[in-house]
């Protein structure tokens, strides 16, 4: 299974980005997708997710009504949008995927799968 991450990069605050989230390598489709980040010196936090089917999402508290996920299953490839963004947005996102949505709601330690991470830099 591999997870290419991309769409990071150095934003204005208040600007936007669209995160995207390669999968491939899964034998069925029927996996969770969830974003998680981190912040300079801080741990890594789960920001969304995704079932499979797409039907179900969950955003973090903090972060509902500025960030939002959706995936197409035909590409393979999950999004984050990311909106409004603030300097405490900066961070490096990741995408995860696994066949359980434990790590959505357990953490990080429930991933099964990694991708690389992508950069987002916002500048006031």
């Amino acid at each position: 299974v591999q997870l290419q991450a991309s769409g990071g990069g150095l934003v204005q605050a208040g600007g936007s980005l669209r995160l995207t989230c390669a999968v491939s390598g899964f034998k069925t489709p029927y996996f969770v997708i969830a974003w998680f980040r981190q912040a300079p010196g801080k741990g890594r936090e789960v920001v969304s997710c995704i079932s499979a089917e797409g039907g179900r999402k969950y955003v973090a508290d903090a972060l509902k009504g500025r960030f939002s996920i959706d995936r197409d299953n035909v590409k393979k490839e999950g999004y984050l949008y990311l909106e409004n963004l603030q300097e405490g947005d900066t961070a490096v996102y990741y995408c995860a995927a696994d066949y359980a949505a434990t790590m959505c709601y357990r953490g990080q330690e429930y991933v099964d799968y990694w991708g690389q991470g992508t950069l987002v830099t916002v500048s006031s």
